[in-house]
């Protein structure tokens, strides 16, 4: 298992993020109101962050952050994680993940 895939299943819930991002703070408060207590890195602080956000890039993530994984898999950035969100579909998809018990 390579570092990128421990680093997606370290917690049910990972966010890549910058602590400058504007929109990766209101994911971060979003999941914060839900309850749910995420995994967060913030790629302008960590040592491997640029090229973290190169593979994030590669993955297609555009802009790379915030970048979502629940459970393991990519969810997307901010527009796919509030599309969910309007949906009803994002909490039952923490619910699925063990990152949400109610």
């Amino acid at each position: 298992m390579d570092t990128g895939s421990k680093m997606v299943s370290e917690k049910s819930v990972v966010i890549f993020s910058k602590s400058s991002c504007c929109m990766s703070h209101t994911i971060r408060s979003l999941f914060s109101d839900f309850g749910v207590n995420p995994m967060v890195y913030e790629l302008d602080e960590i040592s491997r962050g640029r090229e973290i956000e190169q593979a994030l890039s590669m993955l297609g993530c555009n802009p790379t952050v915030p970048a979502v994984f629940i459970g393991g898999e990519f969810v997307g950035g901010s527009d796919e994680v509030m599309s969910l969100h309007i949906k009803r579909s994002l909490k039952p998809m923490l619910k699925r993940a063990g990152a949400l018990w109610v």
